[in-house]
């Protein structure tokens, strides 16, 4: 549903309102002053901020306008006490969104924090769609030279000048999002909107009114009409990832478009038509789904008429030496390193992974490399200690000990730690583990967050 950081000293207030507002599903930042507020808005990017007027750092309403600076698209609610209203009228010319009052609009709260929390969202979808205006995805620019990639491709392009749905398979990270805007944008509706959606990423509820809209009132927190994705999406394309992990009864509904065109929203009593191409994707076996009745057999064939696996990564090895050159480069401006050579040992090393998460995976490695690496060269010791011990089993060579593990474990997550800024959230992400088990390795390793 979005982020939501709370900044405000008084320890108790913040607590409670994290508690309310991780009721409603968003995911709450805390911070108790306005350089862990900066700090906070810039590592972990939240869509709306809760402010109190009065910090133990600064003021509140001159806050406003420096997270304004940094993001212009982020929406800012001032909580102000009595008294203070002439402060949160000032907030408002600074740049907020609205404000409340402490102990006074406690019901406010949600309603006013759902609106801003939309108006966030729409505003960067704004932003997307503009910075994606004139930007193609050509089939040449899918890296990898290995034959059963260019065969993929091969088929991409001939279903790409067509209008039929597309149903593309693989694992996780094989690239599927980059095949289906490469489909859509050397198609005949490549001047209309491409819109993306994980369906993974929401509840039975919350997916369908993303997908199609509601009116004001269909649920809690609806306190206006919304668009839906495919209403977006009309005269474009839609792409559905992970397509396999959508309710059942839900399934129904986006049937019904397929063969009508025709949906109604939530709320709605009144049919909405739309005229949109339906890409999907998927990591699970649909057929099995399908016996094990998870997944409608109508609605997998209506979306497999033309049907792509993607390959794995450990089955195309060759492709790596070339992601990890684009990724170096594509990083070297981010981390602030120009990197001059990679050892071929690095390279050896990344082909024997398994790579489970694949292209996706490999990105992460290298992201990682380049936050640890020392000067200005790639080696085996800038890569995850799994995949050193899996590259010095090969050669022979002694593997860490558990103290040795334990200790340079302690200093990558210090390292990733840094360049995230402390935010845990991305920083599990990067190292591929969970948000607990970060949380209990931080404890662990007696790593003092505040003084990274």
């Amino acid at each position: 549903m979005g982020k939501v950081l709370i900044i405000d000293d008084e320890n108790q207030l913040r607590k409670l309102l994290s508690r309310i507002i991780g009721l409603e599903g968003y995911e709450v930042l805390q911070a108790d002053s306005c350089k862990s507020g900066m700090k906070q808005l810039v590592g972990a990017d939240p869509e709306v901020v809760l402010c109190d007027v009065c910090l133990p750092d600064g003021s509140g309403v001159d806050l406003v306008m420096e997270m304004k600076k940094i993001n212009p698209l982020v929406e800012i609610i001032m909580l102000t006490a009595h008294g203070n209203i002439p402060d949160g009228v000032q907030a408002i010319k600074n740049g907020a969104f609205d404000y409340i009052t402490k102990g006074d609009d406690n019901n406010k709260i949600i309603p006013l924090l759902s609106m801003a929390m939309e108006k966030a969202k729409a505003a960067r979808k704004v932003q997307r769609l503009e910075e994606n205006t004139g930007k193609r995805y050509s089939f040449d620019s899918i890296l990898g030279k290995s034959r059963s990639l260019k065969e993929v491709v091969e088929l991409a392009k001939k279903v790409s000048g067509t209008d039929v749905p597309v149903l593309l398979t693989g694992e996780t990270g094989t690239g599927k999002e980059v095949f289906a805007q490469a489909i859509h944008d050397n198609s005949s509706r490549r001047q209309k909107s491409f819109v993306a959606i994980n369906c993974s990423s929401f509840t039975k509820e919350l997916l369908e009114s993303e997908m199609f809209g509601h009116k004001a009132g269909a649920f809690t927190g609806a306190v206006k009409d919304k668009k839906g994705l495919f209403e977006e999406a009309d005269k474009g394309t839609i792409f559905l990832d992970e397509i396999g992990e959508m309710a059942f009864d839900l399934q129904a509904k986006l049937l019904r478009i397929l063969e009508t065109g025709e949906f109604i929203k939530l709320g709605d009593t009144k049919l909405t038509k739309v005229n949109v191409r339906v890409i999907a994707a998927t990591n699970r076996d649909l057929q099995k789904e399908i016996a094990e009745e998870h997944f409608r057999e109508d609605l997998f064939y209506r979306l497999s008429v033309f049907q792509i696996h993607l390959p794995p990564l450990r089955e195309r090895v060759e492709d790596i030496a070339g992601y990890v050159n684009v990724f170096v480069k594509g990083f070297e401006k981010k981390v602030g390193k120009q990197i001059q050579s990679i050892e071929p040992a690095y390279i050896e090393a990344l082909k024997r992974h398994p790579w489970k998460g694949n292209v996706r995976e490999l990105r992460n490695v290298v992201e990682r490399s380049m936050i640890i690496v020392e000067g200005n060269c790639l080696t085996v010791n800038d890569l995850p200690v799994e995949i050193q011990n899996a590259q010095a089993i090969q050669t022979g060579e002694p593997t860490f000990s558990d103290f040795e593990l334990a200790n340079m474990e302690r200093k990558h997550i210090i390292k990733v730690l840094q360049y995230t800024a402390g935010n845990k959230t991305e920083a599990a992400r990067l190292m591929r583990i969970g948000l607990t088990t970060l949380y209990r390795k931080i404890e662990e390793y007696d790593i003092n967050i505040e003084n990274l």
